[in-house]
C-alpha cells in the first residue's frame, strides 16, 4: 500500500482528489487540516490538526514512509518549512504542491507558459499579496526539497470550476438563472480566459503521484478552450438549457455600479495548459461537458435547500 498525506483538502479541489483517489486501489490515504469540514470517506483517516502548529502536527502525523505529500493550503514559505521541518526528508517521496496560476507577471505574450516571468512583489489590490506568497512558498518547497532530495512537483491551475466550488464564479451565472434575471456581460469582447475543471485537477495529481516523469517540474492546468463572457453565455446555454437573457454594459459602468462580474472585464488571462499532457496520461475536459456536470451538482444541492 502507499501512503498520502493530504494537507488541506476538506473543501474544494482536495475534496474531490480525495475523493477519486479513494476509488483507486492501492492507497493508504491521510487528511490532515483543521477539522472544520469533516470529509467522512470510507478507508479515509482524518487527522485534526492546525498546520500552524508545529507541536500538534509532530504528535498527530503517522511516522509512516510517505510515498506522497499533496499539499493544498499552503499560503506562505513558511508553511511549506513547517511542514518539512516535521518530517523527515527520508521519509517523503513525493512532494506536491497546489499553486495558482496567478504567480505570474501580467504580460501581453500569450498563452503563459511555465517559464513566464514571476511575480516579484505584492500586486495591487486588496489580496495583491496572494501570488507573491503563493510564488515564494514555491521557491522555498524547490529549496528545501533540493536540500533534502525530495522529488517535488507544482500545478499552477487558472479559473476552477466545479462541484464543491464555494467561490461565486459559475454559481453566480447559475443563480441569476434560477432567479430568471438578465446577465450582465461587458461590451468588450475580446477579453479571454481560460478554466480548469476541479476532475482535472484531481486527474493531474493522480497521474504525478510517484510518476518520475513530473519530477522537478511546474506544471500549468488549464483547458485549451479560449473563453469570453459571450462565449460563456453559450456554453451556460448549452449546460443548462435554458434561455440567456443578457444586457451588454461598459466595463466603466460595470466597474461603477459595483457588479461582480467574477472574470476580468477586459484583459485577457490566458494560460497554456499542455505541457503536463505532455508528461503524463491525461487530457483536458470539454468546458461544455464540465459546466453541464457542474451544474447538475449545483442543482442537486439547490433542491436540498428548497
Amino acid at each position: 500500500m502507499k501512503n498520502v498525506l493530504v494537507i488541506g483538502g476538506s473543501y474544494f479541489v482536495g475534496r474531490i482528489f480525495v475523493e477519486e483517489l479513494s476509488k483507486v486501489p492501492g492507497y493508504m490515504i491521510y487528511v490532515m487540516n483543521r477539522g472544520s469540514a469533516p470529509l467522512k470517506i470510507e478507508g479515509v483517516t482524518e487527522i485534526r490538526c492546525d498546520r500552524h502548529d508545529m507541536e500538534g502536527m509532530s504528535e498527530s502525523i503517522p511516522g509512516l514512509m510517505w510515498n506522497a505529500v499533496v499539499d493544498f493550503c499552503a499560503y506562505t514559505p513558511q508553511d511549506i518549512a513547517s511542514v518539512l521541518s516535521i518530517l523527515p526528508s527520508y521519509a517523503i517521496g513525493h512532494y506536491i504542491y497546489i499553486s495558482t496560476a496567478s504567480v505570474y507577471e501580467r504580460t501581453h505574450e500569450l498563452p503563459i507558459c511555465e517559464d513566464a516571468t514571476k511575480v516579484t512583489r505584492p500586486q495591487p489590490g486588496p489580496h495583491g499579496d496572494y501570488a507573491y506568497k503563493k510564488y515564494l512558498a514555491e521557491v522555498e518547497l524547490e529549496h528545501q526539497c533540493q536540500d533534502g532530495k525530495i522529488p517535488w512537483t507544482i500545478l499552477r491551475p487558472t479559473f476552477i470550476y466545479g462541484k464543491y466550488n464555494y467561490a461565486p464564479r459559475e454559481s453566480y451565472f447559475f443563480d441569476l438563472l434560477q432567479g430568471d434575471k438578465a446577465i450582465i456581460v461587458p461590451d468588450n469582447e475580446l477579453a479571454l480566459f481560460t478554466f480548469v475543471a476541479v476532475w482535472d485537477i484531481a486527474r493531474a495529481i493522480i497521474g504525478c503521484l510517484g510518476n518520475q516523469s513530473a519530477y522537478t517540474r511546474a506544471f500549468n492546468l488549464a483547458g485549451e478552450e479560449l473563453v469570453s463572457y459571450h462565449r460563456l453565455m453559450e456554453v451556460l446555454q448549452m449546460a443548462t438549457e435554458k434561455h440567456i437573457r443578457t444586457e451588454v454594459m461598459s466595463v466603466e459602468r460595470i466597474e461603477a455600479q459595483g457588479i461582480p462580474l467574477p472574470f476580468p472585464l477586459d484583459q485577457h488571462l490566458v494560460y497554456n495548459g499542455t505541457l503536463i499532457t505532455k508528461h503524463i496520461n491525461m487530457a483536458y475536459t470539454p468546458f461544455v461537458d464540465g459546466m453541464k456536470a457542474t451544474y447538475e451538482w449545483y442543482r442537486q444541492v439547490r433542491s436540498k435547500k428548497i
